[in-house]
């Protein structure tokens, strides 16, 4: 399959129309349908439903849109590296992680290096622990940021000295907002707002200390902003970590401490064998030495 043909099924995708997709490719609408009949006969399955006004897409035609556009995002990120190779230290630097004001040290060693080397750009992938990983397998992103367990025989890793814990995101006006601190056992039975990010770090059950009866999930959310919603409307607690939502002065909100969870550190990680940019070779030793 060439990737020129890939180029060709995204088009159609995007303008959910061949004569379209011809049009912006500069392509005959015969050759563009032919080259698309062709890619279907060689995976021996439909992609495309031709309808009358516009194409939509089959199963098989999802996934291999999805594959498409990481396969071109990677055949991008691989023409930018060999263009700026021989520049001094130039280029993107992609870091995966969840919600967590431990991004701060993240930040601040890439705008540090920027003082230095202007042309260096970070980007963020927002997302959980599993989506994170799932995309630095892909070599779509850089680095990325754990908390909890990971495979360290998969991944070189450098342990960044900071740490998270987590706590109960309440309404004020909740009996348990009394307390400086709530005792997991509190919340068993209660309804809870869980992030994937706590799914993916640590078993729900481990940080609460109970059974699975005994956890009762009410909601689920991937940003933290949208479970404070969930909280305001009084759907339950959300367990998340601190400071991520601003639960003080005129807020409806607030935030206690779960005891007897320890500490979760935070981890930077990259995949093992990995041949890494200069920016990002560049990028890892400024965090080190922040670090250190």
């Amino acid at each position: 399959m060439e990737l020129r043909v890939l180029q060709y099924f995204l088009a159609v995708t995007r303008e959910q129309s061949i004569l379209k997709a011809a049009e912006s490719l500069n392509l005959s609408q015969p050759t563009l349908s032919r080259q698309i009949r062709d890619m279907e006969a060689e995976l021996g399955k439909q992609l495309l439903i031709r309808g009358a006004r516009r194409i939509s897409l089959t199963e098989e035609g999802m996934i291999l849109r999805k594959r498409a556009e990481e396969i071109m995002e990677l055949v991008k990120k691989a023409e930018d590296e060999i263009a700026l190779a021989e520049e001094p230290v130039a280029g993107d630097i992609t870091v995966g992680v969840g919600e967590t004001v431990g991004m701060r040290m993240l930040v601040q060693t890439a705008q540090t290096l920027r003082k230095t080397y202007p042309q260096v750009y970070l980007h963020v992938f927002s997302g959980d622990k599993c989506s994170v990983l799932e995309q630095l397998d892909r070599g779509l992103i850089d680095f990325g940021v754990v908390f909890g367990d990971f495979d360290r025989a998969k991944y070189e890793y450098t342990e960044t000295g900071f740490a998270e814990h987590y706590g109960v995101l309440m309404r004020k006006d909740d009996p348990l907002a009394v307390k400086e601190e709530i005792e997991p056992e509190e919340l068993w039975g209660k309804p809870l707002i869980v992030s994937r990010q706590a799914m993916c770090d640590q078993d729900l059950t481990d940080v609460l200390r109970c059974t699975e009866e005994e956890l009762n999930i009410a909601g689920s959310f991937n940003l933290l902003y949208n479970g404070s919603l969930m909280v305001e409307a009084g759907m339950g607690y959300a367990i998340a970590f601190d400071k991520i939502i601003n639960a003080t002065g005129d807020s409806e909100l607030c935030f206690r401490p779960l005891s007897k969870v320890n500490e979760i550190p935070m981890i930077v990680v990259w995949k093992k064998y990995q041949v890494l940019t200069k920016v990002a070779e560049k990028f890892l030793e400024q965090l080190q030495s922040q670090i250190n």
